[in-house]
């Protein structure tokens, strides 16, 4: 068991050290998930891709898992430390945000998916296919999330709400 855990620490380790930066990075300038994918030097599965895009979007509160007025405002970062010896270390900086400009949309895209598949389906017919692609690929949870008011959210849900 303490071998399962272990290997699979250790994958993703390998992984993040490998993908994590281009992921993000890719996620930062609008691509999608299979676009980031097929953009990697080094592979990595969809799902993964997908859970890596989808974590930096809350980390950096593009999607906020609960209500904008209960989010806790915070920025976390990594500052590299250079030790007298040479030796580098990662320490975690954790920011309070004073104030967030951000204006939020409600996403019930995981809800609409569960309760029913074909409805959902039919709804992201009218987007295209980079738009379809953000929606489908990211693991939206079976809940509302909140995600950050942009260009492309906004036409996204123009679309798939038909307003």
């Amino acid at each position: 068991m303490d071998d399962k855990i272990f290997e699979k620490t250790l994958s993703g380790f390998v992984q993040d050290f490998a993908n994590g930066d281009a992921i993000r990075h890719l996620a930062d300038k609008g691509f999608t998930v299979p676009e980031i994918k097929s953009r990697l030097d080094f592979p990595a599965s969809q799902t993964l891709v997908a859970k890596t895009v989808w974590d930096h979007f809350v980390a950096t509160a593009k999607i906020l898992p609960g209500s904008p007025e209960t989010a806790k405002k915070e920025k976390v970062s990594y500052v590299k430390e250079i030790g007298e010896y040479g030796r580098v270390s990662f320490r975690q900086v954790r920011e309070e945000l004073s104030g967030d400009d951000n204006e939020y949309i409600p996403c019930d895209f995981g809800l609409d998916m569960m309760r029913d598949r074909k409805a959902f389906d039919e709804k992201l017919k009218k987007l295209d296919d980079k738009d379809r692609d953000y929606v489908q690929c990211l693991p939206w949870p079976r809940a509302r999330v909140w995600h950050v008011k942009d260009e492309r959210m906004t036409r996204i849900m123009v679309l798939y709400k038909g307003e």
